[in-house]
């Protein structure tokens, strides 16, 4: 059976990263998109239907999923229009604004029995595995210590309503946060507690650009950050354990790959080069490279699929997703606060 998809946006999410997933999975067919940009998609994804407004795709018969790839504000008005139109549901990350927004959409897919899901796509990246993999090994022992960092270097403030704009929904906290989090949440559950610094450091910023969370898991403490203003970019991942220490410098390559116009069915798409791998120590050891596992986001447009057509759960719980926008929540009050607060 195949599923036509259509996609609520043509930015950086939509052209660079939806798109060309949906379009590389084989049950999945590029139906329509939304946008202005006629010409663009015309040459990127030909045959393809551009939609004038939202409305007209989420109306459109054919449409079975939609994926909402647009500014943050609009995630969770535009996925409560698709879900009571019949429509199952990809969202870009964040899930909401709103946790209880979030939360009433989860609901009213459960109400529909529709699928609803959060494009947490960097669960699939090729750090994220290997890391997966080396905690899974047990060469670490027990993790005690744990940095999951994503640092830029832009001193200058980037134009859009990431960045440039006070729009709900921008910042810094909300761009790489939820994926940050997530990741945490998926190598080490619910926290107990949570302090959190948050920050706008360059000149005339108007939204956050720089965090830092410590998570509290009894005497474990994981720690993520991100910064705009670090030119010599701290690891990826730092994992220290009672055995030993894995450390991961540089991000996964699937985004560049994607922007660069490489097809995710293309050979060495996802593989990360051998300078790029992370390097594991342990007691008493020498430093050992560990070959990064292939990063492969298409695995999560196939786990939609299989979702849709009734084959397996959805690759990403909105409740996972849920969890993390109330974390966010309680980081910035603790932010505002100056303390830790339980979770």
């Amino acid at each position: 059976m195949m599923i036509n998809v259509g996609v609520i946006g043509f930015g950086l999410a939509g052209k660079s990263f939806h798109a060309p997933l949906v379009d590389a999975v084989d049950r999945l067919k590029l139906a329509g998109v939304v946008t202005s940009r006629k010409e663009e998609v015309a040459r990127a994804f030909p045959g393809v239907a551009v939609v004038q407004t939202a409305e007209a795709l989420i109306a459109d018969p054919s449409i079975g999923l939609v994926v909402i790839a647009t500014p943050n504000e609009l995630h969770a008005p535009l996925a409560k229009a698709a879900l009571e139109a019949g429509k199952h549901v990809v969202i870009d990350k964040p899930f909401a604004v709103d946790p209880a927004d979030g939360a009433a959409l989860i609901e009213l897919a459960a109400a529909r029995g529709l699928v609803l899901s959060v494009f947490h796509n960097r669960r699939w990246d090729a750090d994220f595995l290997t890391v997966l993999d080396v905690l899974g090994s047990g060469a670490l022992g027990e993790v005690m210590l744990a940095e999951l960092r994503w640092d830029r270097f832009r001193p200058a403030i980037k134009p859009g309503w990431r960045e440039a704009t006070v729009e709900q929904g921008g910042g810094m906290v909300a761009d790489l946060g939820p994926h940050l989090i997530d990741q945490a949440l998926q190598l080490f559950g619910t926290p107990e507690a949570i302090t959190a610094h948050i920050a706008a450091q360059r000149p005339n910023v108007v939204v956050d650009d720089y965090f830092e969370l410590t998570l509290y898991y009894g005497e474990r403490r994981v720690i993520v950050s991100a910064s705009t203003l670090v030119v010599s970019a701290r690891p990826r991942f730092a994992l220290h354990g009672s055995k030993g220490s894995f450390v991961k410098h540089g991000l996964d390559p699937q985004e560049a790959m994607l922007r660069a116009g490489v097809s995710p069915n293309d050979a060495g798409f996802g593989e990360e080069a051998p300078e790029a791998f992370g390097t594991l120590t342990v007691a008493d050891g020498q430093p050992e490279l560990v070959p990064s596992i292939r990063g492969d986001w298409r695995r999560y447009y196939e786990g939609v699929a299989d979702a849709i057509l009734g084959d397996a759960p959805v690759p990403v719980d909105p409740a996972d997703a849920l969890t993390g926008l109330k974390l966010i929540a309680l980081a910035r009050r603790s932010a505002a606060e100056g303390r830790r607060l339980t979770v």
